[in-house]
């Protein structure tokens, strides 16, 4: 069990479910990411650089994806509370993964076009 299978399995089986399917959604759009805990949450780099973190909490999912991403899908995350460089999704909300997704693939491109 690494790091991350520990963190995740320290929580509720629901929220276990959740953070699981991040992570996944993680791992299918950047699978050469390097998985770590840094900064007590699962995070993820490629090309060297930060790509997102997550983690689990008592009553939502909280998504750090730099200020850049969080500019390029204000939209989309202005329903949700959000800083410069976070997101909470409520846990009695529908998470929105496909918004996750798309915030993961738009950091990929970010950091594979920062590498060039």
């Amino acid at each position: 069990m690494n790091e991350v299978d520990k963190y995740i399995s320290s929580f509720p089986a629901d929220i276990q479910q959740i953070l699981n399917k991040i992570r996944k959604i993680i791992r299918e759009e950047a699978p050469d990411a390097i998985e770590s805990v840094t900064y007590q949450m699962p995070a993820y780099k490629t090309n060297g650089r930060p790509l997102i973190y997550f983690a689990g909490f008592t009553k939502h999912i909280g998504l750090y994806a730099t200020p850049s991403a969080h500019t390029s899908f204000t939209d989309e995350l202005s329903e949700y509370k959000h800083g410069k460089g976070s997101v909470q999704f409520p846990l009695d909300q529908p998470i929105p993964y496909d918004l996750i997704r798309n915030i993961v693939k738009f950091k990929v491109m970010e950091n594979e076009s920062s590498r060039k």
